[in-house]
């Protein structure tokens, strides 16, 4: 079972035991008092006045009177009874009286102030006394005998003992399941669910269990993303590489074409060096943020200043950029990444526009969030894709190719998500599609 459900086990059944233990401490001391009163009722000064009182109201009301009375203090459970017997032997009320108890009272009459005789006015005689609740049975019939003492305490014991294992167990089994997911996260089996195993729990442990759940989907989604990132990666870089060993076999074989030889060598070294600077830029947001300095800047003019000289390329391959933007937008922000993210969406807007088309940049400042559109004429992508573009080395399904790695919108995305915004795309109406940024103004990252 584990040390855990012995500590619940002996830690409730030990209250149990303390509770039950001054619940009976309690009913012994009222036992005590209703003896202590037993007693005072039968040979003290109480028993004087009962006998007094009844023998005023017997001669006073007659039996009817007194049957009242006695029927008045029944209800108030005493356990000590007044009997009020005729010449017959019979109790006012119909009860039976021991017949010890009965002769003992005849006997005394006279003799001992605690019988009293009395006769109505009707000339009927009665014997008035006060007997123990053991010397007087009602007329169904003797009582039952009391109960044994170590009744309740064996029954008290083993419902102590249920309840303590049950609770107990309700309590560590979920643990024992938690132990065990844990474990198998540690030997690297991070499919293992607590979920399914907690049944209709609705505690804080079952919200622990969830909380793993969702720690071991995030890190095996991680360990996914990486090795597929390893993957393209390793793809991505075997590409130049082979270009520039045929480079170099070309250059041995004619050396005469060494110019050209060496172009393209410059060309995939270049190749190669942006994909390397791309990849720890992205390690780097991965990361965190890297140490990049924060810095207080103005986002619509680094937006406007993007936006300009983007607007010089889309003019050169027969495009257009159109901006608009009013206001201003202070942030501290790591100056570095946002300017990469702003730039990377703007100029993929322009890569992927069709000819003869226009790009949109819109910016404006709501309740202290930046909100950035841009929005293209280019093919767009299907729904499936507008959550992977941001993906690193994603190729869109559009059949639409353009140079790059792949990088840029993931940049872009863990460049926005480090200070604490969103970026998400959608086609637009008319074909094109429109990437939205929306960056808190006030957070600092």
């Amino acid at each position: 079972m584990g040390r855990l459900f012995w500590k619940f086990f002996f830690a409730f059944w030990l209250s149990l035991l303390v509770a039950g233990a001054a619940v009976g401490f309690a009913v012994w001391l009222h036992n005590q008092s209703e003896r202590d009163e037993i007693r005072l009722l039968q040979g003290g000064p109480r028993a004087a006045w009962v006998l007094d009182t009844a023998t005023t109201i017997l001669e006073a009301a007659g039996p009817d009177g007194l049957s009242d009375l006695l029927e008045r203090w029944q209800r108030r459970h005493w356990r000590s009874q007044l009997m009020v017997v005729d010449d017959t032997g019979r109790d006012l009320l119909g009860r039976s009286v021991a017949p010890e108890a009965l002769a003992s009272a005849r006997a005394a009459r006279g003799a001992d102030d605690q019988v009293r005789e009395v006769k109505t006015a009707s000339g009927a005689t009665y014997l008035l006394f006060v007997t123990s609740d053991g010397e007087a049975r009602s007329p169904r019939g003797r009582r039952p005998p009391e109960p044994s003492p170590w009744v309740p305490i064996f029954v008290g014991l083993i419902a102590s003992i249920g309840f303590s294992v049950l609770l107990a167990w309700y309590l560590s089994k979920p643990v024992r399941h938690l132990r065990w997911a844990f474990q198998a996260a540690a030997e690297g089996r991070l499919d293992a669910r607590v979920q399914p195993l907690m049944g209709g729990r609705r505690d804080e442990i079952a919200d622990l269990g969830r909380d793993f759940d969702r720690m071991a989907q995030q890190l095996q989604q991680l360990i996914a993303a990486q090795r597929r990132l390893l993957h393209d990666v390793s793809h991505e870089l075997r590409s130049p590489l082979a270009r520039l060993q045929a480079a170099i076999g070309l250059l041995r074989q004619n050396p005469a074409r060494l110019d050209a030889s060496l172009e393209r060598i410059e060309r995939e070294s270049e190749r190669l060096d942006e994909l390397v600077g791309e990849l720890l830029t992205l390690s780097r947001l991965e990361a965190g943020g890297g140490d990049a300095p924060l810095e207080q800047l103005d986002l619509m003019d680094l937006i406007a200043a993007i936006a300009d000289d983007a607007r010089f390329e889309a003019e050169a391959s027969g495009r257009r950029l159109h901006f608009e933007g009013q206001g201003e937008a202070i942030a501290r922000v790591r100056g570095e990444l946002m300017h990469r993210a702003f730039e990377n969406v703007i100029r993929n807007a322009v890569k992927y526009t069709a000819e003869g088309s226009q790009v949109d940049v819109t910016a404006s400042v709501r309740e202290g969030v930046l909100q950035l559109c841009v929005g293209d004429r280019g093919p767009g992508l299907p729904e499936s894709d507008l959550e992977a573009v941001f993906e690193p080395f994603h190729r869109g399904s559009n059949g639409q190719s353009a140079k790059g790695f792949g990088l840029g919108l993931a940049i872009a995305r863990r460049a926005v998500e480090t200070h604490g915004g969103q970026i998400r795309a959608r086609n637009r109406d008319g074909g094109g599609l429109e990437l939205e940024i929306m960056l808190p103004l006030q957070r600092e990252a």
